[in-house]
């Protein structure tokens, strides 16, 4: 039996539309924080050179394609040492959820989104949480950038209403809108680099839908992406993150945090990144035993995306070093030298020594570090 159909307004999740492409634009050129970041970003920018720029983009593709395009690209070239896509051939020609593991707040989207305009497919819209949006102009640049807005920090009761308004959105945009979105596996990044879709953000998916939760699911065309960081520069935040919150369960991140994670995560140094897009989960779907009972079913679809993420993990001499190291074998010696060991070794030694908070544990914070690196290996084998 079809489910009634709820009709949304989306004007406070949904992105600018063209018409007001030009006066957020206007906006931006006068704040004194869109300006800052800018030069923090881009030193030597000439500004006036660049509002004028930006005047010329009057729809949100214009941004993207010629702005939007030429800040990732310059961060790509001086943060990455490459930025490679693989898989291309599974991605549909019809529009799609691109789930993915979530490694860096910002870049893991604005990298996959590059990389799709450079093979010649339409960007996604961007499922993003409204905690990042923690200036104005944050709010206006995503939005002219096709993001979405994920509420978060709401009350229970109005949660369960926005997830129905963010599904019945994401529905309307693969179906009616025709855009392909991309949204992350799991309400925040797997700090620990465990990649593991929740069950919560397939059932958001399903809320949206009118018929059961496979056939609901199979209409989002869902492909899965792996997104595979050589280095994680914000690698030594997590670790101190973790033993924050073990020291004090009720510790919370401020948006300072969130702010300074963003900023490491887009100027450091990732190495080699390489997306790897995995074959569309709607095969897998159709052998599910839909009379599974609910919270297995969707364990069951979970699973299914899990699968071809930890089967397209790229990995690197650090990976085979963290695991050895971890777990205290010689299994990978093989796919490391003696001085890419040393390497890492310097390496967690000068992150953990950026680290400076009270009762600073280094053997914990080396293991959670060594965890990160390892555990999307351990993940793939397990396959």
């Amino acid at each position: 039996m079809e489910k009634e159909t709820k009709v949304y307004d989306f004007d406070d999740i949904r992105p600018l539309n063209d018409s007001e492409v030009s006066a957020a634009i206007e906006t931006l050129i006068e704040s004194d924080g869109f300006r800052h970041a800018l030069n923090y970003i881009m030193p030597g920018l000439d500004w006036e050179t660049f509002a004028n720029q930006m005047r010329k983009c009057k729809t949100k593709n214009d941004f993207k394609a010629n702005l939007g395009y030429t800040a990732v690209s310059m961060i790509a070239k001086k943060s990455t040492f490459s930025l490679t896509i693989s898989g291309k051939k599974n991605l549909p020609e019809a529009p799609c959820t691109i789930i993915s593991n979530h490694r860096d707040i910002v870049m893991d989207v604005a990298f996959l989104n590059l990389l799709l305009f450079d093979i010649g497919r339409a960007m996604t819209q961007v499922a993003i949480g409204d905690n990042l949006l923690i200036y104005p102009w944050i709010n206006l640049v995503v939005r002219m950038n096709n993001c979405f807005i994920v509420k978060r920090d709401i009350p229970v009761r109005q949660m369960l209403e926005e997830s129905h308004k963010l599904s019945a959105y994401i529905h309307h945009t693969i179906k009616e809108t025709k855009d392909s979105i991309w949204i992350a596996q799991r309400e925040g990044r797997a700090k620990d680099s465990n990649d593991t879709t929740q069950n919560s953000v397939l059932k958001m998916l399903n809320m949206g839908g009118t018929e059961d939760i496979l056939t609901n699911l199979m209409s989002l065309n869902i492909v899965p992406v792996a997104i595979s960081y050589e280095i994680d520069p914000c690698d030594y935040l997590k670790a101190q993150e973790f033993q924050l919150k073990r020291d004090n369960p009720h510790f919370t991140k401020s948006k300072r945090d969130d702010l300074l994670s963003m900023e490491i995560g887009i100027l450091q140094n990732k190495g080699r990144v390489h997306f790897t897009i995995g074959s569309p989960i709607n095969p897998a779907l159709q052998h599910i035993d839909p009379a599974l009972e609910k919270n297995e079913l969707f364990s069951a679809i979970a699973a299914a995306i899990d699968r071809e993420i930890y089967k397209h993990y790229r990995f690197y001499p650090r990976n085979y070093v963290a695991y050895d190291m971890l777990y205290k074998t010689s299994r990978f010696s093989n796919n490391y030298g003696i001085s890419d060991k040393e390497e890492f070794c310097e390496y967690l030694k000068n992150q953990i020594a950026k680290i400076d908070i009270n009762n600073k544990d280094e053997d914990f914070l080396r293991t959670k570090m060594l965890e990160m690196y390892s555990n999307p290996l351990k993940n793939h084998l397990a396959q």
